[in-house]
């Protein structure tokens, strides 16, 4: 062979060689993107406690679904079933808990049952708003405190969305003084349930579409759900004309939460992908909560009417939950080690709050 062809064939084989070697390269597998494997298309069920598209809540999951389409280039997709389809509103947990579903979405107050500390990741009544949750959560030790408390269900969770402060809850008569408490049928979950008990009312479990039919027919005396906007919609308004405005979930934290086994199973990009699309729906949530309850407020049934609780309830309220707190941190370790973690950031960020957006707020008004 001449020098020149020679040279000239060498030289294409080893174009042809780095081509190749490229395209290998550009080819991953789902479990640890490794060279020579063809990047696996992956679907995940995830089951939430919403109807399906629900306002701002169903609809946020949505758009996380697909936006984890849209950052993965179609390499997974996560099918979205609302309530009552694969399961239960309220079954979600253990369904995902048990590997039936791959994730879910949900609030975490609802879980209470399977550990008391859970309350506390879902909001305190009378403590931190949104931001400051998520700030907890996030560089506070709250994140890690949730995830080791979650891997003993096999679960791994992340922040789904927030909804900001929600209103104090619809009653059919004004509560005019602790005693117009005593022995009402009130749906109030978590922490906040706690309270209620402990000032005279029986506090009830509900998922969202029992809660209308309930107040209306009397199963039910009075109802929280969110703000305005939500609790236009589901109709309220038609079955209780006093409206109150909120103390016990200031900063409610939703969750998206999967399976741990099946999460640990993901590429390290399909997690990456999973983690920003759950922060930017937390983000966009908060923001559409705050703008449609604005609106939704400017528009309330001429019936209704907004008030405050008395006073003499507020200072029992917080009376109580201290009781409740202590009550519950008696009973359980795990509870009152996130309390302890929670109560640590508190006290941290208070005073800083106190001369920032307390002081700022104060000019304001």
């Amino acid at each position: 062979m001449k020098r020149r062809d020679f040279l000239t064939t060498t030289a294409l084989g080893a174009t042809a060689l780095a081509a190749s070697a490229c395209h290998r390269a550009e080819e991953v597998s789902e479990e640890g993107s490794l060279p020579g494997k063809k990047r696996k298309k992956v679907t995940l069920k995830l089951a939430t406690s919403w109807p399906a598209h629900f306002p701002i809540m169903g609809t946020g999951v949505d758009t996380f679904a697909k936006r984890c389409f849209e950052l993965s280039g179609g390499s997974l997709e996560i099918k979205v079933f609302p309530k009552n389809i694969l399961v239960p509103a309220l079954q979600v947990f253990d369904a995902t808990s048990a590997a039936q579903i791959d994730a879910f979405h949900s609030g975490v107050y609802y879980w209470k049952g399977k550990n008391p500390a859970f309350s506390i990741f879902g909001g305190m009544p009378l403590g931190l708003t949104s931001e400051e949750m998520i700030t907890w959560m996030k560089f506070g030790g709250g994140y890690d405190l949730w995830r080791e408390l979650y891997a003993k269900f096999n679960l791994y969770p992340l922040i789904g969305g927030t909804t900001g402060p929600q209103m104090g809850g619809w009653f059919k008569k004004p509560i005019d003084s602790l005693a117009d408490l005593k022995g009402l049928k009130m749906r109030i979950p978590g922490l906040g349930g706690e309270v209620m008990k402990k000032l005279g009312v029986n506090p009830v479990l509900l998922p969202a579409g029992e809660i209308y039919t309930a107040l209306e027919r009397g199963t039910i005396d009075a109802t929280e759900w969110v703000g305005p906007a939500l609790d236009s919609m589901m109709g309220f308004a038609k079955a209780a004309d006093y409206y109150y405005t909120g103390w016990h979930e200031p900063g409610s934290i939703l969750e998206i939460t999967f399976n741990k086994a099946r999460w640990e199973k993901l590429s390290d990009e399909h997690r990456a992908i999973i983690t920003a699309a759950s922060e930017e729906m937390t983000g966009t949530m908060l923001q559409e909560f705050r703008y449609k309850n604005a609106k939704a407020l400017q528009v309330l049934p001429s019936n209704v009417k907004v008030k405050t609780f008395p006073k003499e309830m507020m200072d029992a309220a917080k009376v109580a939950l201290s009781e409740v707190l202590a009550e519950e941190s008696k009973k359980s370790a795990d509870f009152k080690r996130v309390l302890q973690s929670y109560e640590t950031f508190y006290a941290l960020n208070k005073p800083y709050d106190d001369i920032s957006t307390r002081n700022f707020l104060n000019i304001r008004s």
